[in-house]
């Protein structure tokens, strides 16, 4: 920056926000409704799809695509994340937010005039790659706009705007679809995503006049300043890599026999070899601090959302609710979720990192223990449903924290690298836990049907459902303690 250009620069700042102000004070009410409203458009797109799809399956005879729908925008997500984070690094996060945002819109409009499945597809390949890329930008965003003192509430804002969705969105998605059709579903969220963008542009101007948030990039720092200073193409490598490792283990169930296994293993093997360049050094050995943090992240995310697809189906099939009624435990953990949110962002410091961690943890490995005790037991269907509010409660006092001891533990040449690892251990740990619950439950519900002639679904296959998410939530609660930051000597 020349002399003479400095008191344009000064002139065109705005004046500091008081360090009372909260998310919604008058300097931040733009970008915080614009980041919400980013993060409910992605959340109600994603749960009003699973909705939807059915239909759309049958309309473009897409059954052999169907689970690809899925899991492709999760696999594509990664290689979001990973250039979102870079870029970030490099250049601050207003260019890969701008592109993610572009690259979401895009795989709508493809999905949304889609007249062949794969069509459809490949616009939900655009859509996850965008999405994952608009995660990482959002949460460097956070960190370039808001003081540290705000973390909490924003990322509980956050919280509550994906959680607001699974309250809303399949509901929403089923009319949508009735009195209009299922390609309203996508383009109709087209016109809603430029004005929430557009409410962040001001912030996001901002950020070109503030030194004080530059990255070594930005500021004109020399090569072989810390941080990232040039395109690591081997790490998008890897994310891709990371990626087809995660369809593949989605796909391996439809292997005959015993290769499914053996695909699975191999699956996971080059998922964890993959995912190492992709996140801090030690995470996959639990290293103390920031290592811990990412890792406990991807193993809460697997232990959670692996068993609560198979709750509502247990309900359904061990106990006779109708679908709508079993969906209603996961609205209660919803609540729960959003509740919790709010009140550890109110609690601030009050409430240590480490002790939401070890609270949150072994509240969701109690539900899940319930869950694993209804089935095998008998019973009642309410102890269930109860423990799976209290998970939900659970997640809610983490998920916040994760992502504030995330930044903190970030400079501003890392918080694209350190966002992008979370959100990737968030995305990794799911989709690798529903794939791997998925074989077991395939597995024991076909050996059911080898030895006995009576219909349904057997208990034993939901046990080993709940009894594999119930090891993964035991290895969070012992790392849970371990996302404190190593003590200087």
């Amino acid at each position: 920056m020349t002399t003479d250009q400095a008191p344009a620069v000064q002139r065109s700042a705005p004046a500091a926000a008081p360090e009372t102000a909260g998310i919604l004070h008058r300097h931040y009410l733009l970008v915080t409704a614009g980041a919400c409203a980013l993060v409910f458009l992605a959340a109600f797109e994603s749960l009003a799809v699973t909705t939807i799809m059915p239909l759309v399956s049958r309309e473009l005879d897409g059954a052999a695509l169907y689970a690809l729908a899925f899991a492709g925008p999760l696999a594509a997500g990664v290689i979001g994340m990973v250039a979102a984070g870079n870029w970030s690094d490099r250049r601050g996060p207003v260019g890969p937010l701008y592109a993610s945002v572009a690259l979401f819109v895009l795989g709508l409009l493809i999905a949304g005039t889609a007249g062949r499945m794969p069509a459809l597809v490949g616009g939900r390949l655009v859509q996850g790659l965008g999405g994952g890329a608009m995660t990482v930008a959002l949460y460097v965003v956070v960190a370039r706009v808001y003081p540290p003192a705000l973390h909490p509430k924003i990322f509980a804002a956050f919280s509550a705007a994906w959680v607001v969705p699974s309250l809303v969105g399949p509901f929403a998605a089923g009319i949508v679809a009735q009195a209009a059709s299922w390609h309203w579903v996508f383009l109709g969220v087209v016109g809603l995503v430029v004005p929430a963008l557009l409410m962040i542009v001001p912030a996001l101007r901002r950020l070109h006049h503030d030194p004080a948030h530059a990255t070594p990039a930005e500021a004109g720092t020399p090569e072989g300043a810390r941080g990232p200073q040039r395109w690591p193409y081997s790490r998008l490598a890897w994310a891709a890599l990371a990626a087809l490792a995660v369809l593949g283990l989605n796909l391996s169930a439809q292997v005959p026999g015993a290769g499914a296994f053996l695909a699975a293993a191999a699956a996971v093997v080059i998922a964890l070899v993959a995912v190492r360049p992709l996140v801090p050094r030690g995470t996959l050995l639990a290293r103390r601090g920031l290592p811990s943090v990412i890792l406990a992240r991807g193993l809460v995310s697997a232990a959670f959302f692996g068993a609560e697809v198979y709750l509502p189906y247990l309900l359904v099939e061990q106990y006779s609710f109708s679908p709508t009624f079993a969906g209603l435990t996961l609205t209660g953990g919803a609540l729960a979720w959003a509740g919790a949110s709010a009140v550890q962002g109110r609690m601030g410091g009050r409430l240590s990192n480490v002790r939401a961690m070890k609270i949150g943890s072994a509240m969701v490995l109690g539900a899940v223990v319930l869950a694993l005790v209804t089935t095998l037991l008998g019973w009642p269907a309410a102890v269930a449903i109860a423990g799976w509010i209290s998970a939900g409660g659970g997640m809610g006092l983490m998920y916040p924290r994760l992502s504030v001891m995330t930044l903190a533990m970030s400079t501003p040449d890392t918080e694209g690298f350190n966002s992008s690892a979370m959100s990737i251990a968030d995305s990794l740990g799911g989709a690798l836990a529903l794939a791997a619950t998925g074989i077991v439950f395939g597995a024991l519900s076909a050996a059911n049907t080898a030895t006995t002639t009576a219909g349904g679904v057997s208990g034993a296959s939901f046990a080993g459902v709940f009894a594999l998410t119930a090891a993964i939530a035991v290895v969070a609660v012992v790392v849970s303690p371990r996302v404190a930051a190593r003590k200087a000597s």
